[in-house]
């Protein structure tokens, strides 16, 4: 089980921001090349996107379903990669201070990829999660994936200002 935490400069609500939205997942997840909408509305549980992952010659694409949600604290995700299986990664954001403690844990769930499972593929799963903690702290800190501040109807008694 491959464990791993980034603490990220922007409020959970910030990061959530990013996380939530489906089709920018490959802007932060590791060897997603492009994310489409496939059902549901992300982050939504049974919610679906596809992405392609690309290494070098190899193409394909894939899907991962939203597993359970509970906004700006936890999004668990079932990736399917196809012939090689599932993998459940779970995505707990916890507030420290003004800050967001990532913390991401990812393990096989089904098929292939649970019997080829070892301290070797563990390895590059760890260098993997910290590549793709990193992407998701600079798009957040980056500010690109900021939520609209909140803005209160007008006040017709107001004239509208």
């Amino acid at each position: 089980m491959a464990v791993r935490r980034r603490l990220i400069r922007r409020s959970p609500r910030e990061v959530w921001a990013a996380l939530a939205d489906g089709t920018r997942y490959a802007d932060w997840v590791v060897g997603a090349a492009a994310s489409h909408p496939v059902r549901g509305r992300r982050p939504e549980v049974d919610s679906a996107i596809g992405y392609r992952v690309r290494v070098g010659c190899f193409d394909r694409t894939n899907r991962t379903v939203v597993r359970a949600c509970a906004e700006e604290r936890e999004l668990e995700l079932e990736a399917d990669a196809g012939a090689l299986g599932t993998a459940r990664i779970a995505i707990e954001l916890r507030p420290w201070g003004d800050d967001t403690l990532v913390i991401i844990d990812e393990h096989p769930l089904r098929g292939v990829g649970g019997l080829l499972h070892n301290v070797g593929v563990e390895a590059l799963v760890q260098l993997r999660h910290r590549a793709m903690l990193g992407r998701l702290a600079e798009r957040c800190e980056s500010g690109r994936d900021r939520p609209e501040p909140a803005v209160a109807d007008a006040d017709p008694a107001d004239g509208g200002a």
